[in-house]
C-alpha cells in the first residue's frame, strides 16, 4: 500500500471537503458568539447548520439549494410544533406516531427526501425537552434556522467560486474505485487465486461504482452548463466521464476463463507478467483520480509503451516457441488479453492528458448519447406515498419500526429520567435502517463508537488541561466525524461522541462526568430498543426480495444480449440504445449484488438457498460481462457473412434466457428440454479453424501467421466462444433457479 497516495485520495475527497465544510460552518460562528458571551443562548445556530448541513448530498446545484431550503423550513416548522406542545406528554405520542410515519415514509422519494425526514426527527428529539430552548421556543426555532440559512448561504458562495469542485472530486473518486477494479483483477494472473475471495471483492467494488456513476450522471446531465456550455473545462470533464464508462465496460469484459489460462500457462512466466503490468495501470488509473480531485495535471508513472512492449514480446517468444495446431485456442485466448490490455493502455494515456485541460484534448467533442436516458428519475407525486401505505411497502414497514422505536424509546426516556434522555431517541433515529443488515452493522459500531469516543474523551480531558489544545482535538474530531460519516460510522460515532464530550466541556465543566455517564447508558438504551425493533417488528428480509432482483437482472440482461447480437445478424447498432442497455444491466447486476451482500449480515435463519444465490451472482456477474465483451466486437466489426451461423445461436440463447426468467416468475415452460439443448455450431467458423490448423502443421508458425485470414480468425473465434459461454452459463443459470424454486417448495 502507497500511504502517501491513500493520504492524498482522503486530503482531496469530497468526504473530507465536507467534513471541513460542516465544521468550519459550525465553528466560526461559535468563536464569535464566544467572544461576545452568547455562545449559550445561541448554542441552536451552530446546531443548526451541522443539521440542515447533512442534507447536503452530492447532486445538481439546483436539487442541493432546494432540498436546503425545504430542509430549513421543515425543521422550522417541526421545532416550533415539538417546542410549544412539549409539556402535554399525551401529545408528543401524537408528535411521535405522526411525525415517525411521515418522516420516515418520505424515504419513498429517493435519499434527499430521506435525509430531509431524517433531520426533522432529529430536529423534533432535540426540542423533546427543555434543555435546548427552555421557555424561548420560537426565539430557539429562529437562531437554527438562521444556523441553516448560514450554511444554505455557504453553500452559495462556493458554488459560485468552484462551480467544478463538486464534479471534479466525484469524478477522481470514481478513476480511483477504477484503479481498484482493476487492481482486483490483476490478482487472477498471479499464482493460486483465490477465485471466491477475488469475485466477492469484484462485486463490492462494482456496487461502490454504480453508486458513483449514479450520482455523477445526474450532476453532469442535470448540470445544463455541463451539457451545453462551450467552455474547455466542461467539455473535458463530460469526456472524462464517458471514458470512465467505456473503461469500466472495458475491465468487465475482459473476464477470462482463468482456470483454463493458469492449466495453459502457470509454467511460463507471462501470466505473472501481464499480472504485474495490469496492477501498473490500475496504480496510474488511480493517479489520475487524485490528480482530477486536487485539479492538478497527472503524470506517467512508468513508461508504459515500454511496460506493454514487454508484455507483447513475452506473448511473441512463448508463441513462436510454445504454439501447435494443438494448443492454437489457448493462444488466441492470450492474444485478446494482450489486446485488452493495449485498449486500457491507451485509453490510460488519453485520460493523462485529460487532467491537463487541454484544448486539444475536448476538440472536436461531441455529445453523442442523449443525457435524459441517462439521468435516475424522481417523482414527487402523492400518489406514491398513498401507493406505500400497506404492510406490503418495504418502506411502510420502516416507517412502523422508527415510529415504535420511538415510542418505546421516549417511555424508556421517562422511566430512567436520565439527564439526556433524548439520546436515547437520538441513537433509534440513525441506527435505524430499512435494511436490517445496516442497521445491524450501524448498531455494533454505534455502541463500539460510543465507548471509544467516552475512554478516549476521559482520557484527553484528564490529560489535557490546555484549553487551547482541547479545542483543537474538538475540531479534528469533527472534521472526522463528518468526514466519515457516509463511508465508516464507526469511526464517525467515535469522533461525534469525542466533540460532543469536548464540547459540554467548554459549555459547562461542572457535569462532564454525568455526560460521560449519560452517553453510554443512553446509546446502550437506544441501541438495544433498535436492534430488537429491527429484529422483530415487521422485517424485511432480504430473501423476500431477491427473485425480483434476479428477474431485474435476467430481464437487462437480455434486453443487452438482445441488442448486441442483432449486429451480427445484419442489424445496425444504436449506441445510444446500445449505452443505455449497458447502465441498465450494470444497474441490475450491482443491485443483486448489494441484496445478495445484506443477506449474509441477517440472521442464519433468513440466509435461505445460500449457495444457489451465490452461484447465481456469480453467473449474472459473468454474463454482463460476456456481452459486454461481445459489444465490443459488435461495434468494432462486421461479420454479416456468418449472419445465418450466429442467428441460430441467438435464437438459442434467447429462448434460454426466456427459460430463466419463466423459472424465477413460476411460470410452466419448457425449462428442462431447453437446458439440455446444445448450442448449434458454427460450421463455418469450424472449417475455418481446421484449415488454419492444417497451414500450421504444415507450413510452420512463421509462414502461417503471413496468411490474411488469421486476424479474422482469432476474432471470430472469440465472438463464437463469447456466445458459447453466454449459452454456457445461462443453462446453468436455469439449472441454479431450478434448484432454488424446488428448495422452495
Amino acid at each position: 500500500m502507497n500511504y502517501l497516495d491513500e493520504f492524498k485520495k482522503f486530503i482531496f475527497s469530497h468526504n473530507l471537503s465536507t467534513g471541513v465544510r460542516l465544521t468550519l460552518g459550525a465553528i466560526i460562528p461559535s468563536l464569535i458568539f464566544q467572544h461576545y458571551g452568547i455562545l449559550s443562548d445561541m448554542i441552536a445556530f451552530p446546531l443548526g447548520t451541522l443539521i440542515i448541513g447533512a442534507t447536503d448530498n452530492p447532486g445538481p446545484y439546483h436539487r442541493r439549494r432546494n432540498a436546503l431550503l425545504v430542509a430549513i423550513a421543515t425543521c422550522f416548522v417541526v421545532a416550533c410544533i415539538t417546542g410549544f406542545l412539549r409539556h402535554l406528554h399525551f401529545v408528543i405520542f401524537i408528535e411521535i406516531i405522526v411525525f415517525g410515519m411521515l418522516f420516515s415514509l418520505v424515504g419513498v422519494y429517493g435519499n434527499r427526501v430521506n435525509s430531509i425526514g431524517l433531520i426533522a426527527l432529529l430536529v423534533f428529539v432535540f426540542n423533546i425537552d427543555d434543555h435546548l430552548s427552555g421557555n424561548m421556543v420560537l426565539r430557539t426555532a429562529a437562531i437554527f434556522a438562521a444556523g441553516g440559512i448560514w450554511y444554505f448561504a455557504l453553500f452559495m458562495i462556493l458554488q459560485k467560486l468552484l462551480p467544478y469542485k463538486l464534479i471534479q472530486q466525484l469524478l477522481g473518486e470514481n478513476f480511483i474505485e477504477l484503479g481498484k477494479l482493476l487492481s482486483i483483477k490483476a490478482d487472477y494472473y498471479f499464482a493460486n487465486p483465490d477465485y471466491d475471495e477475488l469475485f466477492n471483492r469484484m462485486v463490492r467494488q462494482q456496487v461502490l461504482l454504480r453508486e458513483n456513476h449514479e450520482n455523477l450522471r445526474e450532476i453532469l446531465f442535470k448540470t445544463r452548463e455541463i451539457v451545453t456550455e462551450s467552455t474547455n473545462k466542461s467539455r473535458i470533464l463530460m469526456l472524462m466521464f464517458l471514458d470512465s464508462i467505456d473503461l469500466f465496460e472495458r475491465i468487465l469484459n475482459s473476464q477470462q476463463n482463468y482456470s483454463n489460462l493458469h492449466r495453459a500457462f502457470d509454467d511460463t512466466k507471462v501470466l505473472r507478467l501481464f499480472g504485474t503490468y495490469i496492477t501498473w495501470l490500475a496504480e496510474e488509473i488511480q493517479t489520475i483520480g487524485i490528480a482530477v480531485q486536487s485539479g492538478f495535471a497527472s503524470h506517467p508513472r512508468r513508461d508504459l509503451d515500454e511496460a506493454f512492449n514487454k508484455c507483447q514480446k513475452a506473448f511473441e517468444r512463448m508463441r513462436e516457441y510454445k504454439m501447435t495446431h494443438e494448443n492454437m485456442e489457448d493462444f488466441i485466448m492470450l492474444r485478446q488479453i494482450l489486446n485488452s490490455l493495449q485498449d486500457v493502455t491507451e485509453r490510460v494515456k488519453k485520460m493523462h492528458r485529460a487532467t491537463t485541460y487541454d484544448a486539444e484534448v475536448g476538440k472536436g467533442y461531441s455529445l453523442n448519447v442523449e443525457g435524459d436516458n441517462f439521468i435516475p428519475k424522481q417523482e414527487y407525486h402523492p400518489r406514491i406515498l398513498l401507493d406505500n401505505l400497506s404492510l406490503k411497502s418495504s418502506h411502510f414497514r420502516h416507517a412502523v419500526r422508527v415510529t415504535l422505536g420511538l415510542l418505546v424509546g421516549y417511555i424508556a426516556s421517562l422511566f430512567f429520567e436520565l439527564g439526556h434522555g433524548y439520546w436515547i431517541l437520538l441513537t433509534i433515529v440513525v441506527i435505524l435502517k430499512p435494511a436490517f443488515s445496516i442497521t445491524k452493522k450501524r448498531n455494533i459500531h454505534r455502541i463500539g463508537g460510543t465507548l471509544l469516543g467516552v475512554a478516549t474523551g476521559f482520557l484527553m480531558l484528564y490529560l489535557i488541561k490546555d484549553s487551547t489544545a482541547l479545542f483543537i482535538f474538538m475540531m479534528l474530531a469533527m472534521i472526522l466525524a463528518y468526514s466519515f460519516l457516509k463511508i465508516n460510522y464507526f469511526i464517525a460515532s467515535t469522533s461525534i461522541t469525542l466533540y460532543v464530550i469536548l464540547s459540554f466541556n467548554f459549555l459547562n465543566p461542572n457535569h462532564i462526568q454525568s455526560v460521560l455517564e449519560d452517553r453510554v447508558i443512553d446509546t446502550i438504551i437506544g441501541s438495544v430498543i433498535a436492534y430488537v425493533i429491527s429484529s422483530y417488528v415487521l422485517p424485511v428480509w432480504e430473501h423476500s426480495q431477491i427473485n425480483q432482483y434476479i428477474k431485474d437482472a435476467l430481464d437487462a440482461n437480455r434486453r443487452y444480449f438482445d441488442l448486441v447480437a442483432a449486429k451480427f445478424t445484419g442489424k445496425q447498432l444504436n449506441i445510444n440504445d446500445l449505452k443505455i442497455s449497458r447502465k441498465d444491466a450494470i444497474i441490475a447486476m450491482a443491485n443483486l449484488s448489494d441484496n445478495f451482500q445484506k443477506m449474509l449480515s441477517e440472521p442464519k435463519r433468513q440466509q435461505l438457498n445460500m449457495e444457489e444465490y451465490h452461484q447465481f451472482v456469480a453467473t449474472s456477474h459473468m454474463l454482463t460481462s460476456y456481452i459486454a465483451s461481445l459489444s465490443t466486437y459488435a461495434q468494432m466489426l462486421d461479420y454479416s457473412e456468418f449472419s445465418m451461423e450466429f442467428e441460430l445461436m441467438i435464437r438459442q440463447i434467447d429462448r434460454q434466457l426466456l427459460a430463466a426468467a419463466d423459472v424465477i416468475e413460476g411460470k410452466a415452460s419448457n425449462s428442462f428440454e431447453i437446458a439440455r439443448e446444445s448450442l448449434p455450431q458454427n460450421q463455418k467458423l469450424i472449417e475455418l479453424l481446421a484449415q488454419r490448423k492444417k497451414e500450421i502443421k504444415e507450413l510452420g508458425i512463421e509462414k502461417a501467421d503471413q496468411s490474411p485470414s488469421r486476424k479474422r480468425l482469432s476474432d471470430l473465434k472469440t465472438i463464437n466462444g463469447l456466445f458459447e459461454l453466454i449459452s454456457t452459463i445461462t443453462i446453468d443459470e436455469i439449472k441454479i433457479l431450478q434448484k432454488i424454486k424446488a428448495a422452495s417448495v
